[in-house]
């Protein structure tokens, strides 16, 4: 299973599953990241924590933690 958290810097993925429950997955889920969109890594921070991504055509910053909840391919 490789998740967001193992997308390198300039990839593009797609969202296969968002995995995590309740409140954590609805918030993910607020933030326009669901089953099938499109995702551009943009940049990660020098510790890793958080990434920032393109998502629906805005920018986002999404911590390590959640990016490990969502699959994509």
């Amino acid at each position: 299973m490789r998740t967001l958290k193992d997308v390198s810097v300039g990839d593009v993925c797609k969202v296969v599953k968002l995995h995590g429950q309740g409140a954590v997955k609805r918030r993910i889920m607020d933030m326009g990241i669901t089953k099938g969109v499109e995702i551009f890594v943009r940049k990660v921070a020098p510790l890793g924590d958080p990434m920032e991504l393109t998502v629906r055509g805005y920018e986002l910053s999404v911590r390590k933690a959640d990016a490990e909840m969502i699959e994509v391919e």
